[in-house]
């Protein structure tokens, strides 16, 4: 069973979460410590993230500069079968633009189709760090939109190799992403849900939003999308605050506002253990809240540490 069909079955609020491939050089074993205590929880369904190439600079002997290229996180596609099969549970990988042409997509999207991977999240992906700009990938995708409509092809059987005989079309199910508060490049909230709209148009079956701290804020992006006519299920995305830095980093960063109580609280700690805790309860009153609204599944983001959502899902679920 696909995520959009669980989604549209749901008796009780699903829980899922989101986790990191480990850094290249890194075994597997890092993904199971982070794993293995959420599986007490049964989730729906577990998320992968894709990382692009980061380009870097190294100085060498003689001064000068040379440009080189890494990926930091591969193994994306291998770990969501691992997952799988290890778990008996549905994985859905990222997809994104950066970093891949649209024949390496393809392949990509291939290979998950025969490994029996029917689910994605379609992103754009990662502005580049030192220029702040998404840089597209030559002979890639610009625009999530452009990547949802290559997929929709596959499921039609269109391949890029109009050439290809005896084609058997795949049968993805797409997520897309959105921000309740705002996407930082969008020019106003309005402009945002259209262009979600277009996205859901395109084949898109399903919405995971960005974190938020403040519930109302979903709340009323809902709202908004149902009025655009937007009617695919929205499922909120909750990340518990760690450090005192998140205070900084991740308004910046994602374009969300920290609630004042929130914010006031985590000046009086002293500690980062002290934040952690109330992060877990802050998340933990949010979800609650959200569960009681009657929403379909909740998604973490653990950033490859589950101890803290641990905590969180022991108190609702």
């Amino acid at each position: 069973m696909r995520v959009i069909e669980k989604l549209q079955n749901a008796v009780k609020t699903m829980f899922s979460f989101e986790i990191l491939p480990p850094l290249k050089g890194e075994n597997i074993n890092s993904i199971w410590n982070a794993i293995d205590p959420l599986m007490e929880f049964k989730p729906a369904y577990i998320n992968i993230t894709y990382h692009r190439e980061e380009i870097y600079y190294k100085k060498l002997h003689n001064g000068l500069l040379e440009e080189r290229v890494k990926r930091k996180r591969p193994g994306t596609v291998g770990i969501s079968s691992a997952i799988m099969h290890k778990y008996k549970t549905q994985v859905v990988p990222h997809i994104i633009c950066g970093g891949f042409t649209k024949e390496e997509t393809e392949d990509a999207l291939i290979d998950l189709q025969f490994l029996g991977i029917n689910d994605v999240l379609v992103l754009r992906g990662d502005v580049d760090a030192a220029s702040q700009k998404f840089i597209q990938t030559q002979g890639g995708h610009l625009y999530a939109l452009d990547l949802i409509k290559q997929i929709t092809n596959l499921n039609h059987g269109i391949f890029l190799d109009d050439e290809i005989e005896n084609l058997t079309p795949t049968n993805f199910s797409i997520g897309v992403a959105a921000y309740p508060e705002k996407h930082m490049e969008s020019p106003n909230h309005e402009a945002g849900i259209e262009h979600l709209k277009m996205k859901i148009d395109a084949g898109a079956e399903y919405v995971v939003t960005q974190m938020f701290f403040d519930n109302e804020k979903y709340f009323s992006f809902v709202d908004k999308c149902r009025q655009a006519g937007i009617k695919v299920p929205i499922i909120p995305g909750l990340k518990p605050i760690s450090v005192k830095n998140h205070l900084n980093i991740l308004p910046h960063r994602f374009h969300i506002d920290i609630p004042d109580a929130l914010s006031k609280e985590i000046y009086n700690c002293k500690t980062n253990e002290q934040i952690r805790q109330l992060g877990i309860e802050w998340s933990i009153f949010q979800a609650k809240d959200l569960i009681k609204k009657g929403v379909a599944s909740i998604h973490f983001f653990t950033m490859g540490k589950s101890d803290n959502i641990y905590k969180i899902a022991k108190e609702i679920y």
